[in-house]
């Protein structure tokens, strides 16, 4: 088995995919409007697909652990979130998957914790897991028309601290490290420029604020130019644009 080489042909081919996949998707679902229903629910099946599958290859292998046996890996909740809007549409599941996905699974996707390359077992694993999560979060904003909204920031930004006080729980009580808290990942990653442990953990919460803050930007910045375009034509009274 070949190791994993970061930003390899193999690496660099599952980042493309992750991309190319969700707007071939968004295209069939604005010329077809009633194929929507069918990829959501497509999308849905093979994340629970690939969850099921890694479990099952994880028991048989004798890998399955306490450390990773439960889903309290913030991956984990990204993909309920998700698995649940593309199941049944709505905002506040949305925003959840929407700021998690782009948050956590994108630094996931750049920094993979995978051993081998293609085409062993983890490698397909891990970038279907958490490049599904991705796709199907693009499709919903760009396909089915879903988008955050200021009033979004904060009730992730909620949800977000029950999950790091429900991993800290989970690590205190099972003495595993759920959501890195107990230690840093051992693969290079975004904590390799951060304090050492426990210091770090402030700063992840600091940079979840500026991750939140960074992945609305693109929505405030889009509705300022839109209702400022409003402003500008506007009529008058006297029958002229204001």
């Amino acid at each position: 088995m070949t190791p994993f080489v970061l930003f390899g042909p193999s690496h660099l081919a599952a980042l493309a995919l992750t991309i190319a996949l969700p707007a071939a998707l968004v295209i069939i679902a604005r010329r077809h409007p009633s194929a929507r229903p069918p990829i959501r629910w497509s999308l849905a099946a093979v994340l629970l697909g690939v969850w099921v599958w890694w479990y099952a290859l994880a028991w048989h292998r004798g890998w399955l652990t306490i450390g990773d046996a439960l889903p309290m890996n913030l991956c984990d909740w990204a993909t309920i979130a998700t698995i649940v809007t593309l199941l049944h549409p709505n905002q506040k599941s949305y925003e959840l998957a929407y700021f998690w996905a782009l948050g956590d699974t994108v630094q996931g996707m750049i920094t993979p914790d995978t051993p081998y390359d293609f085409p062993e077992v983890r490698f397909l694993i891990f970038f279907v897991y958490h490049g599904g999560i991705l796709a199907a979060v693009l499709y919903l904003t760009f396909g089915c028309r879903l988008r955050p909204w200021p009033q979004s920031i904060p009730r992730v930004v909620a949800w977000s601290l029950v999950y790091l006080c429900a991993a800290a729980a989970v690590d205190v009580a099972l003495g595993t490290d759920y959501g890195f808290l107990r230690a840093p990942p051992a693969q290079a990653s975004l904590f390799d420029f951060l304090s050492p442990w426990p210091y770090y953990i402030p700063e992840l919460v600091g940079l979840g604020l500026i991750s939140a803050a960074m992945y609305y930007a693109p929505w405030f910045i889009a509705d300022r130019l839109h209702s400022g375009a409003r402003a500008i034509f506007i009529p008058r009274a006297d029958g002229r644009s204001s």
